[in-house]
């Protein structure tokens, strides 16, 4: 399990090496849902019945069903023991893997169908009795499988008819493996919880910055090899600043939250579609594949949308797309330049739309026009952290061509607050707003 990179993985691992470990024909791993009180399969291998599959994506079965991963643990618990295997044979012979009741024969005929139900002590019926019949299997061992103190799921190992059951001993050793099992699902769930803190903005629980890089470079490879359809949405929150003074850092928060919201309502409408927050009061949709009127409809929706929260002033948009004539896009850069520049210019107008790159006259669009500029000093990428410019303090450089005054983000000392080079802590859209003959270059500052 440990070289596995997914839960998926991991859990196709365990049952592979569990279905080999104890020669059997057939495993599968469940989980307990105990909200839903039932158990789920995550993974089925070996030998498959008809209408199985290896990950299903909704086999379960009420829990009442098969209660021995409820009762017979907890009671195995109170009693001060420990959770272990049990073997079930398609004759309904049941070995416990205890000494003194190593085997049980069921007084009864098992079930006919999986939902008989019915306890797990001597002269019970056992779901799984009729679950092996179905299935054409003729006996299998079950491990608890028990993550922190209570039981997560099981490991369920079978073997065909005519081959020697499951003993005591097979019992045994399924315990321990049940129990490497949880050890590897504990580490997965810590790896993952690990990648979430990576991949994701605390504050808003969007995903962030190095997220938004990964993804753009993944789909500008998809759009050179087949011509995938690329836009990206760059948003930046208006009076985010003003509300962080007038009411403090907390109140800017929420509105960076509810903002949050609101993006991701509007992203869920593209399919597949990364919301992110970039640092301070910037965000951005990465779309892969739906037309660029579609990602610009969205858009759209989204300057509505922003404009009727209760805090804040609305919000700039600047969508770069490769469905339109923007030339070609063969670095991320170079598309986040252009959303950039569409962006910078819908804030330089308090435009209450997306501004789009290409749709005023293609290459010759002023707005590519100012993305393609070389920079007069070192490049201001801020979005992607390369080779960030050196701006003028905040508020001392006026308006240049293609600028707007910087000053418009939020204070040190918060989560909404900006800081960085280029423009100081707080700095705003254009860390000196605006060089000389750029429009772009300057440091952002915001991170």
């Amino acid at each position: 399990m440990a070289a596995a990179h997914t839960a998926r993985e991991s859990m196709r691992a365990a049952a592979l090496s569990a279905l080999a470990a104890l020669e059997g024909s057939f495993a599968a791993i469940c989980v307990w849902e105990r909200e839903l009180g039932r158990l789920r399969v995550l993974v089925n291998v070996g030998e498959l019945a008809p209408g199985e599959e290896q990950f299903p994506v909704d086999e379960a079965y009420p829990v009442h069903d098969f209660p021995e991963i409820t009762e017979f643990l907890h009671e195995r618990w109170i009693n001060g023991g420990e959770p272990r295997a049990w073997v079930e044979t398609a004759s309904g012979e049941v070995v416990t893997g205890e000494p003194a009741t190593d085997v049980v024969a069921t007084d009864e005929p098992a079930a006919d169908a999986a939902g008989s139900g019915g306890g797990r002590r001597g002269g019970a019926r056992s779901g799984r009795v009729a679950a092996l019949r179905r299935r054409g299997r003729g006996c299998c061992v079950v491990a608890p499988i028990v993550l922190r103190g209570r039981a997560w799921g099981e490991l369920y190992v079978a073997r065909p008819p005519g081959r020697p059951a499951f003993d005591r001993a097979d019992a045994d050793f399924a315990t321990v493996l049940a129990s490497v099992t949880a050890a590897g699902i504990a580490q997965s769930e810590r790896l993952e919880e690990a990648h979430r803190l990576a991949f994701t903005d605390p504050l808003t629980g969007l995903a962030n910055r190095r997220a938004v890089d990964m993804r753009l470079d993944e789909a500008l490879e998809a759009h050179t090899r087949q011509g995938a359809v690329v836009s990206l949405v760059v948003c930046d929150l208006n009076g985010l600043k003003r509300v962080n003074d007038s009411l403090g850092h907390e109140t800017g928060d929420r509105l960076l939250e509810r903002f949050g919201s609101v993006l991701s309502v509007c992203g869920a409408m593209l399919p597949g579609a990364l919301a992110a927050r970039l640092g301070g009061d910037e965000f951005c949709l990465l779309a892969v594949g739906p037309p660029a009127d579609a990602v610009v409809a969205v858009a759209e929706d989204l300057c509505r949308r922003a404009g009727a929260l209760e805090l804040g002033e609305g919000v700039a948009c600047g969508v770069a797309s490769t469905g339109d004539p923007i030339g070609p896009v063969r670095s991320a850069r170079r598309l986040f330049r252009l959303a950039d520049a569409a962006q910078y210019r819908a804030k330089a107008a308090h435009a209450d739309r997306p501004v789009v790159a290409g749709r005023d006259g293609g290459t010759k669009d002023p707005v590519v026009r100012l993305a393609d500029a070389p920079a007069p000093t070192a490049d201001r990428r801020r979005i992607r952290g390369r080779g960030r410019g050196n701006g003028a303090p905040r508020g001392k450089g006026g308006p240049q061509p293609g600028g707007v005054p910087g000053g418009t983000s939020g204070a040190p000392g918060s989560p909404s607050a900006g800081s960085g080079p280029g423009g100081g802590p707080g700095s705003g859209l254009s860390g000196g707003g605006g060089v000389p003959g750029g429009g772009l270059a300057g440091g952002r500052g915001r991170r």
